[in-house]
């Protein structure tokens, strides 16, 4: 697997100080991926950016357009599902036999594409049955580490630990994950052979904007009958970006996927997220027909509503 072509797909929709950084380190790959799809999301700026930083010797960059719903329900949301797998069908009309999807906050480590290559091509993965997924490692850097260029690239080894609510095994190990950790898949960081990609269909674009759609992509591929590998050494840093706990600002898609989820798989998603929203007065919850629905606070205007905490 390690000789085949690999293709990274990152989606993008602003963010382009950290598309640069991303830029940086997929440029420092010991081995360059064969294609860069970039999936702009309403973006036209996207290809300027890619402008500025030169690609590895040996790197295609694709760029394929995507737009932002204009009406409707989930209106000018981000299209993530869609975006992700328009870059998919890019990089299969190329002949990319791996693709290794990389959230545009995340900077590779040096040896991310080679990592995930021989994790593919690996006896364990190639004999496990059904479609397989790969996660690698991602630490969040705090705010004062910051990639501009090639020179920042060294720091970032060491600058932050692992996420601790995912398995991060030793370098050069891959190690199947159990059967409680399926719900910890996300698509930060993570590979899949084209192959494969085909048998599970990609994401489901059921889902608009955010949330739900990764919890979908683990429930279909267990539901297949297939696994989820932890890969050691298939580091990514993810670089700092103000967040809202909870995610205020994703409400209605939180509610509107958790119900799409909950129509598909039988149980919510995001129970967490829904909690907080609900002991903040934003969602209530119909037991007698497990519904999760938005409360009448939650549409009042922006500036009506106590604004939550960023970290």
């Amino acid at each position: 697997m390690s000789g085949l072509p690999v293709a990274v797909l990152t989606i993008v929709a602003g963010r382009h100080d950290h598309l640069r950084g991303q830029l940086h380190g997929l440029a420092a790959q010991t081995s360059p991926p064969a294609l860069h799809v970039v999936a702009a999301m309403g973006d036209p700026l996207v290809r300027s950016v890619l402008d500025e930083v030169p690609a590895a010797r040996g790197t295609r960059r694709v760029v394929v357009d995507v737009a932002l719903a204009a009406d409707g329900e989930g209106a000018g949301e981000l299209p993530l599902a869609r975006a992700r797998n328009a870059a998919a069908a890019a990089a299969a009309e190329h002949g990319c036999e791996l693709l290794v999807l990389l959230d545009v906050d995340c900077v590779p480590s040096p040896d991310l594409v080679a990592t995930y290559a021989r994790a593919a091509g690996s006896a364990q993965v190639r004999s496990a049955p059904g479609p397989s997924l790969l996660c690698g490692p991602v630490a969040y850097l705090p705010p004062h580490v910051r990639v501009t260029g090639p020179a920042d690239l060294a720091a970032l080894p060491g600058a932050a630990p692992p996420h601790a609510a995912r398995p991060a095994p030793d370098a050069g190990r891959v190690v199947l994950a159990g059967e409680d950790q399926w719900w910890l898949f996300w698509s930060l960081s993570f590979a899949v052979t084209a192959r494969d990609w085909e048998r599970f269909g990609g994401f489901c674009e059921e889902y608009r904007g955010y949330g739900g759609e990764d919890t979908d992509v683990a429930a279909t591929v267990r539901h297949l009958g297939g696994s989820l590998f932890w890969v050691g050494g298939a580091d990514a840093h993810h670089q700092h970006h103000p967040v809202s706990s909870p995610p205020v600002q994703h409400l209605a898609a939180i509610v509107r996927n958790g119900a799409t989820f909950r129509r598909r798989w039988g149980w919510w998603p995001m129970t967490g997220w829904l909690e907080r929203f609900r002991a903040d007065g934003l969602v209530d919850y119909d037991a007698a027909t497990d519904t999760w629905s938005l409360a009448a606070r939650a549409e009042e205007p922006d500036e009506a509503r106590p604004s939550s905490s960023c970290s």
